[in-house]
């Protein structure tokens, strides 16, 4: 287990987390989607992004698994739309009815798409691994002292 992901658990494991390790930056803001993912793809880069950004757990080299993460759902849900117009039987050229091919296509996907949500803490078994950090609250004087700054 990564050992940003150690911390937020609380679980140091047997060795202990490693204090020199490489801590990579979190953007200021998230990304924009990649070009290689589809229209559903890019709605959910935009969707999920901003929730894991605004939660502190998208680092700069988490951008390639977030975009793994929105083709595979991008594939489950045109998947899911086929089954819908099909069904899950099909008529074979044999005349006999057949799985769907969209069925598998719909299950590896949602297979795949489950391994993505549990690295990020996107399930609710694997949220109860995952803390992150409240903002503290800022008292009057912190907060004047940031006004001034920005006037500056």
């Amino acid at each position: 287990m990564p050992s940003e992901k150690r911390k937020l658990t609380g679980d140091a494991g047997r060795r202990g987390i490693p204090e020199n390790e490489p801590m990579p930056d979190k953007p200021k803001k998230l990304p924009m989607s990649p070009r290689h993912l589809d229209k559903i793809g890019r709605k959910e880069w935009n969707r999920i992004g901003k929730l894991l950004h605004k939660l502190g757990l998208l680092t700069d080299i988490d951008m390639t698994a977030l975009a793994a993460y929105c083709s595979t759902y991008a594939t489950w849900v045109e998947a899911q739309e086929n089954i819908k117009k099909h069904g899950v039987l099909i008529k074979a050229q044999s005349g006999f009815p057949m799985q769907s091919p969209y069925l598998t296509i719909s299950n590896k996907a949602m297979s795949e798409m489950r391994k993505w949500l549990v690295e990020f803490g996107m399930t609710p078994s694997s949220r109860t691994r995952v803390k992150v950090e409240k903002p503290k609250e800022k008292n009057r004087l912190e907060k004047m002292q940031e006004k001034l700054r920005r006037v500056k």
